[in-house]
């Protein structure tokens, strides 16, 4: 029997996707910005289509968040996954550039958004492993 369906974040959970919304807001920002210096980007490429898909990627993350609170934590948790993958989409850039091609500033925008990326796997998958430990009891 399942003691709790749903639940309020940790504040460790919490912190790791206060940090990842920071990281993606910082990485997405400079994208804007600097967007005519990031080699090889498509022409079509905005800054404003920058920001609405910073929008949207919180709005995963967020999701993640209010189905783990009031929902489902393993529908909540699920989607937080989902969120932590889309910040390795960074590394997209790689694909059209070599890392070798982007300035510092790039390169450590796209690092720090995979990095708190992955923090955010990690805490993800222990508060899974805790919830399971509760469900099993």
């Amino acid at each position: 029997m399942r003691n709790e369906s749903h639940r309020t974040p940790s504040s460790l959970l919490l912190a790791a996707v206060i940090a990842h919304v920071v990281a993606t807001l910082i990485h997405f920002v400079h994208n804007a910005v600097f967007l005519a210096d990031y080699p090889n980007l498509p022409a079509w490429l905005t800054a404003g289509g920058v920001y609405a898909s910073w929008i949207v990627l919180t709005a995963v993350g967020l999701l993640g968040l209010a189905l783990l609170r009031y929902v489902a934590v393993p529908l909540g948790l699920g989607v937080l996954v989902l969120y932590a993958l889309l910040g390795f989409g960074g590394f997209d850039h790689y694909t059209v550039a070599a890392i070798s091609a982007h300035t510092t500033a790039m390169n450590l925008t796209i690092l720090f958004e995979a990095v708190t990326g992955s923090i955010l796997l990690v805490i993800v998958a222990r508060e899974y492993l805790q919830y399971r430990h509760v469900d099993a009891r």
